[in-house]
């Protein structure tokens, strides 16, 4: 039997094609929601993991459950500040760097919204900033109160997939 050299040559194509797709680890969406432990408690977040997303956060969110949250990841680990852009409830929040150790942890209570008539800039302006205290590439946002109990402070360590959000984070 004779075999011409297109033929070869695709089938060889095909051998080497199937194996390669069958090892691609890229998962083909990102998660919905990731779990961090942190404290003990496991919290199922939601991931922020782009500009859009983390502009957003959870402004306009009017209750979280005891056991949810939403983590923020970025690509890179630099000092950071967050504000309470929208949120019309209060909020805990853990700076991470990028090993999962807390750099800092406030409660952040709700602030009046914007006024009407209130320019964007004018309200911008009077947000209070919440600073990480080191390089954090994750933050953590709870419910209010929710992390003084479960002794969570600068050094402690939060447990989550981070690999699993490298893929998505932009």
């Amino acid at each position: 039997m004779r075999f011409s050299a297109t033929a070869v040559i695709g089938t060889l194509a095909l051998a080497v094609t199937l194996p390669l797709a069958s090892c691609d680890n890229t998962p083909a969406s990102a998660p919905t929601t990731i779990d961090v432990t942190i404290g003990g408690k496991t919290f199922r977040c939601k991931p922020a993991l782009d500009e859009a997303a983390r502009e957003q956060g959870l402004g306009g969110v009017a209750s979280l459950a005891a056991d949810e949250g939403m983590l923020f990841a970025f690509n890179d680990a630099t000092e950071r500040t967050f504000w309470m852009l929208g949120c019309v409830m209060g909020l805990d929040i853990a700076f991470l760097d990028a090993q999962g150790f807390v750099t800092a942890v406030h409660t952040m209570p709700n602030e009046p919204l914007q006024a009407e008539g209130e320019s964007d800039a004018d309200y911008r302006a009077r947000l209070v900033r919440y600073p990480s205290g080191g390089k954090a590439k994750y933050a953590l946002e709870v419910a209010p109160g929710a992390l003084a109990p479960l002794g969570v402070r600068r050094g402690s360590r939060a447990e989550f997939d981070r690999e699993a959000l490298k893929p998505f984070v932009r």
